[in-house]
């Protein structure tokens, strides 16, 4: 979009404290993310009740095929995001989201099974913003920061968008334009972020010696990684499936879920329950930026995600007893979903790469994990659609939340001792 290298917001940058230059990068980042959600789920703010796909409700066609998009866009972004060169970012980023609003245009004006169509098109371009825009960010010393405030983004705009969209449906605008109407409104935020985005300067001098050196990875650079790290990756791959397929599901129906709670004429519940979850994590998160040692600071990482995986059951539990109220419970669930989850895109390949002293990109790690665990996303909601019709979409949820707490602390302990064991080493 410009010359980052001459643009005098990027001179300053380059120039200014870790304060200044993080609020900033900060900003612009969250603001970009937040922007791009308006155009990935409004649509499940609504019940697409009246419709059926084939043998499925149309609301759960509409979630399958939009995450099956998703996946295969997250497949295809470890190679597309890890050779990506800087200069393309910004305007890649602009073509991914004009693709994004005519997919939803044209939910608007097609039959139903045209409408799952649409969704798996518009899946298909948005699950490569995530990794371009975090390599504005990766590899710095406030590396915590930036990634825990992005992450707020998605916390954030999830329920955000849902609530606008139920807004919109509730001055009149139909369900098939709802989405592409509030795509629409976010469009113009979105491009002013993006090219305040494209004036972030490079790591400098400091950075690199901190956190080493962020290079694209061609295909065997990323083979060779693969085969050295295959073990701890596994593990941290399956946890990340049964986090993933646990987030979408919370969110794709959380429409659901809280009318199973007797609370679903409340559009503002989509926003509130989230904006605890969302500075409680990023305060954790940010506070590892006071950590320098990488070992340290990756170990703490894993601390923060298995007692967040922990907290997801021990709060099921405790509603399933009635100890806590469905609002607490939901704010719960979703703060130890997060803190186990957030780390994947920001903290926990950061430090990895840091720690292990290697030259790599952690937005390769980032979308090796998001390849599978999507993919199993659409599994896990292919299962409950067609293997447990019979129970709602509370009660499934329920039973998730206590596979989703004994996998993920199992797994992060094994990965977690891998990762730094070989730290140790290195």
């Amino acid at each position: 979009m410009t010359d980052r290298s001459t643009h005098r917001i990027t001179q300053w940058l380059a120039r200014a404290s870790p304060g200044l230059f993080a609020a900033y990068a900060v900003t612009v980042a969250f603001t970009t993310y937040f922007a791009m959600y308006s155009f990935r789920k409004p649509f499940a703010a609504a019940h697409y009740a009246d419709a059926t796909f084939w043998i499925l409700d149309l609301k759960s066609a509409l979630v399958i095929s939009q995450l099956a998009g998703y996946a295969l866009s997250k497949m295809l972004g470890v190679k597309f995001n890890s050779e990506m060169p800087p200069q393309r970012r910004a305007w890649a980023l602009v073509l991914l989201i004009a693709w994004g609003e005519i997919a939803l245009v044209l939910f608007a004006v097609l039959p139903p099974a045209g409408k799952v169509a649409a969704l798996f098109l518009n899946g298909l371009p948005l699950g490569t913003v995530w990794g371009i825009v975090f390599s504005f960010l990766e590899g710095r010393r406030t590396s915590e920061i930036l990634g825990a405030g992005l992450s707020c983004a998605y916390v954030l705009a999830s329920g955000a968008v849902k609530s606008v969209g139920a807004a919109l449906l509730g001055a009149g605008i139909s369900e098939s334009w709802m989405p592409a109407v509030t795509g629409a409104l976010f469009l113009p935020v979105f491009l002013v972020a993006v090219y305040g985005l494209s004036l972030v300067p490079p790591p400098n001098d400091a950075d690199i010696s901190a956190r080493t050196e962020r290079e694209p990875m061609d295909k065997a650079e990323r083979r060779a990684f693969l085969r050295t790290y295959w073990p701890g990756l596994v593990m941290l791959v399956i946890t990340y499936l049964f986090l993933t397929a646990y987030r979408d599901f919370r969110d794709n129906f959380a429409a659901e879920i809280w009318a199973d709670l007797g609370a679903d004429q409340q559009p503002g519940l989509f926003t509130i329950t989230e904006i605890p979850i969302a500075l409680s994590v990023m305060v954790v998160l940010g506070l590892l930026y006071l950590v320098k040692s990488n070992r340290l600071g990756l170990l703490l990482t894993y601390v923060i995600m298995g007692c967040g995986a922990a907290m997801i059951g021990i709060a099921t539990l405790l509603f399933d007893f009635g100890a806590i109220p469905p609002i607490a419970w939901m704010i719960a669930v979703g703060l130890g979903l997060y803190l186990g989850y957030v780390p994947y895109g920001c903290v926990l390949f950061d430090r990895t790469i840091a720690a292990l002293k290697i030259v790599a990109t952690a937005v390769f790690l980032i979308y090796v994990s998001d390849a599978v665990a999507y993919g199993g996303s659409v599994g896990i909601l292919v299962y409950k659609t067609l293997g447990q019709a019979s129970i709602s979409k509370l009660q499934f949820f329920r039973y998730f939340s206590y596979a989703t707490c004994v996998a993920c602390v199992l797994c992060f302990a094994i990965s977690g001792r891998y990762f730094l064991r070989h730290a140790r080493r290195a």
